[in-house]
């Protein structure tokens, strides 16, 4: 037997593989796992396992490209692809050229994850989202012009709203092209200064959305500058269009009639509004006449007039003061000047003659002692009342 080398032999074992028809075309079911996604080349490598094996698989970029959604680790799967030798390393995989989610389809899955992925980017946050404006100018109407869709919303905006004007965009709500067809309507629509934007279309089978099930035209609802209203008839299956736009309706006369009010709904808030401004300029009025009356009590409180009257009523109150505090100074001086007289009285030597004493006068000199008169003395007596002279006959 002769010798071969490493590389015969797996290049032989590839060609074996290569040419059985039974390993060719060949649909795996099983588990992915181990999944990486190189990026710069484009190919996909994983594993496919069930409860006792694991089957090595690579996707080239070529049939990854094809691929509607990225394939997830424990996602069950059917693989279809050709079983090859990986001749370098010696090992047999399989050379996967399509994938089919176990469960639900392609679409599906491709649907479920663009739905997670542009909620992760804030596309259908809630904080986002504007209000409608409540008298629109100019409404916008991306459909088919040729549907019946559209038809009704310009029927039920000319009843209840006759003042808007309508701005029909026609645009292709399904098939090949209908995604770029409503995202070019979208744009036009707010280019030509609509305040509001519907979007959307009559009934149709899942199929037949796919138009508003995709990136584009939930970027194209997100960066619209103007408040967008998703229409699509089909109120089972909530689309991608109507997780982005600002509000959902259930159909498109529905949508119609949230943009435009009623006739009867408008008088009524006419009346209403009335009734609020009556009441506050009712309110406003009595305020004012409050503030008025306060600034005329002010004025008045504050005029030459008032102010004279006050300075003579303070003139009269500090003069009757005064006239009181000086009556009450001199009767404090009258009782004083008596009681000094009384006390000067009572040191007055009259008084004291008064109680039966005299004064003896030599001359003009009081005698207040016998040693000073000598007998033969001619002297003055003065008593209480009246006075006489005597002559000094004895002393002792």
């Amino acid at each position: 037997m002769p010798v071969v080398t490493v590389t015969q032999i797996n290049k032989y074992l590839s060609s074996v593989i290569r040419s059985d028809r039974n390993l060719q075309g060949i649909m795996v079911k099983g588990e992915i796992s181990d999944f990486r996604h190189q990026y710069v080349s484009g190919h996909m490598y994983f594993t496919i396992k069930d409860s006792e094996s694991v089957l090595r698989a690579v996707m080239f970029a070529s049939a990854a490209s094809r691929l509607k959604f990225i394939p997830e680790d424990g996602m069950s799967v059917v693989a279809i692809g050709n079983i090859a030798v990986y001749e370098r390393s010696g090992v047999y995989q399989i050379n996967v050229t399509d994938i089919i989610p176990e469960g639900k389809g392609k679409d599906n899955t491709a649907l479920e994850q663009l739905k997670k992925r542009l909620a992760r980017e804030g596309v259908f946050d809630t904080a986002h989202k504007r209000k409608l404006p409540e008298f629109p100018k100019k409404i916008g109407v991306v459909s088919s012009l040729s549907g019946a869709a559209v038809r009704d919303i310009i029927n039920i905006l000319s009843r209840r709203w006759p003042l808007c004007e309508i701005y029909a965009v026609n645009a292709l709500v399904q098939g090949e092209g209908a995604p770029e067809s409503v995202c070019s309507g979208i744009l036009a629509a707010e280019k030509a200064g609509c305040d509001v934007i519907i979007v959307g279309r009559g009934g149709g089978s899942s199929d037949d959305l796919s138009a508003f099930n995709t990136e584009k035209t939930a970027y194209a609802v997100y960066n619209c500058k103007v408040p967008v209203i998703s229409a699509v008839g089909h109120e089972t299956d909530i689309t991608i269009t109507d997780l982005a736009a600002d509000m959902r309706a259930p159909t498109p006369s529905a949508a119609a009639e949230l943009v435009a009010k009623s006739a009867e709904g408008i008088s009524d808030r006419i009346g209403l509004l009335e009734k609020r401004a009556e009441k506050a300029f009712t309110a406003m009025l009595s305020c004012y006449e409050e503030r008025i009356a306060l600034f005329s009590a002010r004025l008045a409180a504050q005029s030459p007039s008032n102010r004279l009257r006050l300075t003579e009523e303070r003139f009269e109150n500090l003069k009757k003061r005064c006239g009181l505090a000086f009556y009450a100074y001199i009767d404090r001086l009258d009782s004083k000047t008596n009681e000094k007289i009384g006390c000067l009285e009572s040191l007055s030597p009259l008084k004291v003659l008064s109680r039966g004493y005299s004064l003896v006068y030599k001359g003009d000199k009081l005698v207040g002692s016998s040693d000073l008169l000598e007998t033969g003395d001619s002297v003055s007596i003065r008593f209480g009342k009246g006075g006489a002279t005597a002559e000094v006959k004895d002393k002792w």
